[in-house]
């Protein structure tokens, strides 16, 4: 069977995506890739001549979204009903950042 991938190959994408990967990780990927490459040579036998690329399989796909409409609120109040900690209308958070307290 040809080698596609090298080990090499695998550290480098291993080590751009960062991925770490043992030795024998390394190997057995290695393996895996070329036997995936290799298992899709049957599609170089077609004959594609004159066959246009497809950008999208499913052809000309449109927008299937709903159209935006404006629908009515919850008030202040109802939005806080739940909050475990508000001050002057807004949610009270603790500080993430080190400062403490609430903010």
């Amino acid at each position: 069977m040809p080698q596609h991938v090298t080990e090499k190959d695998v550290r480098d994408i291993a080590t751009y995506t960062r991925i770490g990967l043992t030795d024998d990780e390394v190997s057995q990927m290695t393996v895996d890739l070329n036997e995936i490459i290799e298992s899709l040579a049957p599609i170089t036998e077609y004959d594609l001549d004159g066959v246009e690329p497809t950008f999208h399989p499913i052809g000309a796909l449109s927008n299937i979204m709903r159209e935006d409409e404006e629908l009515g609120s919850f008030s202040q109040e109802t939005a806080l009903e739940n909050a475990p900690k508000q001050q002057d209308g807004c949610f009270l958070i603790p500080s993430i950042l080190g400062e403490g307290g609430d903010r």
